[in-house]
């Protein structure tokens, strides 16, 4: 009961720091367009292995990218799983360069066995985040007075709360789903000013929606065992998509707070949407030791409304392979228990600039996850490199080096103990 009450304050407290932490994770300027920067789904052991997850079935860990894999979970097993991240982000468009420094919350979840066919799982997740700055100067040298800045800028980002299950229909065959609700707020500003003209009245503009909705997600896992230490998992997830109720509105002011002229509008039929989103995954195991996967995604941003733009997007398509090894599961000696986890993926982003696609994205990362003295619980440490290229020269490049750490807490509570 203590190691209950322990682990479900842990819990409360993760979903609490998520929420606070969720909306101060990135300094992007391609946050600029759409939802912004759209997060991953995967947990500590895909996160290290180039995202892959749509095949992985571990049953020490929660796999929420394909909820078949639910029904991995043993009998005994409730399993506690969060991750936070920092990250320290290098900006360039060749000529000028800038640094920035941020924390993320990643995820938080939880998951057990309804039945011996049947698993579940509940967590928290971000969706996307929106986080940037930026100033423009505009000099006229014909009148310097009249000179001007124009700052954009803008924050907020989507969350997902998802409740899913899974189940057994045949031995080596698992279908799921997770059902989750969607919500958050996102907004842009536009700021106008003329530091050097007090005649001139500065402007502003305010774009917000505040956005909510269902998302579904649906998976499916074949597992062929091959012999007595291989085992090899297809896995393939769909996601429909579908629009998203909304309320938006669009703040306008002329001057300044105390004498300006205020403007207010509300825009009630805006369009936004989601996109159906297809992947699949292969995973190869051998022995229970060594984990080999690969995964593509793709998801038709190029099909779904933004503020009633019908082409305001690409499509997004990601691609990444990974490995894990364990030298020993059942060896004394504690690096032999030491998860080794290593991966790559190739992204094209939905961002879309001046009706062109605006980056490529690449990454690499590594980790391990350790194993805590006298439990099945494991500490996560993951780096990876991400880079993304932007495809015209004026567009930016980013480099980021982020660090995450992730807890598992994979404790038999279900064990009934037995008094001579």
């Amino acid at each position: 009961m203590i190691e209950f009450r322990q682990a479900l304050l842990v819990f409360l407290f993760s979903i609490v720091s998520g929420a606070a932490l969720a909306q101060n994770n990135t300094n992007s300027p391609y946050t600029r367009y759409g939802y912004g920067q759209l997060s991953d789904v995967g947990s500590s052991n895909s996160k290290a292995m180039g995202g892959v997850a749509y095949g992985l079935r571990d049953g020490s860990q929660v796999n929420f990218a394909n909820p078949a894999s639910y029904t991995a979970v043993d009998s005994l097993t409730f399993i506690f799983d969060g991750a936070v991240s920092l990250q320290n982000t290098n900006f360039s468009n060749g000529t000028l360069k800038q640094n920035a420094k941020n924390s993320s919350f990643d995820y938080v979840t939880m998951q057990f066995r309804l039945a011996p066919w049947c698993g579940m799982s509940v967590g928290l997740l971000p969706y996307s985040n929106v986080g940037y700055s930026m100033t423009e100067y505009r000099v006229d040298e014909a009148y310097p007075e009249s000179s001007s800045s124009v700052t954009y800028s803008g924050d907020g980002g989507l969350h997902q709360l998802y409740a899913g299950v899974g189940f057994k229909i045949f031995k080596n065959l698992s279908v799921g789903a997770n059902f989750s609700y969607l919500w958050g707020d996102i907004s842009h500003t536009t700021s106008l000013r003329f530091p050097s003209d007090a005649n001139q009245l500065p402007y502003s503009r305010v774009l917000g929606a505040s956005l909510k909705s269902y998302k579904l997600d649906f998976g499916v896992q074949y597992t062929q065992v091959l012999g007595k230490k291989h085992a090899l998992t297809l896995g393939a997830i769909v996601s429909p998509g579908h629009d998203l109720s909304n309320r938006t509105s669009v703040d306008i002011q002329v001057g300044n707070q105390n004498s300006g002229i205020t403007a207010s509008s509300r825009d009630s039929v805006a369009t936004y949407g989601i996109p159906l989103t297809l992947g699949v995954g292969l995973a190869y195991v051998y022995d229970n030791r060594l984990t080999v996967g690969a995964d593509f995604m793709l998801q038709q941003w190029d099909k779904v409304s933004f503020m009633n733009a019908e082409n305001a997007f690409s499509s997004r398509t990601r691609i990444g392979v990974g490995a894990e090894y364990i030298p020993n599961p059942m060896g004394r000696n504690y690096l032999s228990l030491v998860k080794y986890r290593v991966g790559a993926y190739y992204s094209q982003p939905y961002y879309k600039i001046n009706g062109m696609r605006a980056a490529d994205e690449y990454g690499v990362s590594g980790g391990f996850a350790f194993p805590l003295m006298r439990t099945r619980s494991l500490l996560s440490v993951t780096a990876q490199y991400v880079r993304i290229k932007g495809k015209h020269p004026s567009f930016l490049d980013e480099n980021t080096l982020r660090i995450s750490i992730g807890i598992t807490f994979n404790e038999r509570w279900f064990f009934k103990s037995r008094v001579e």
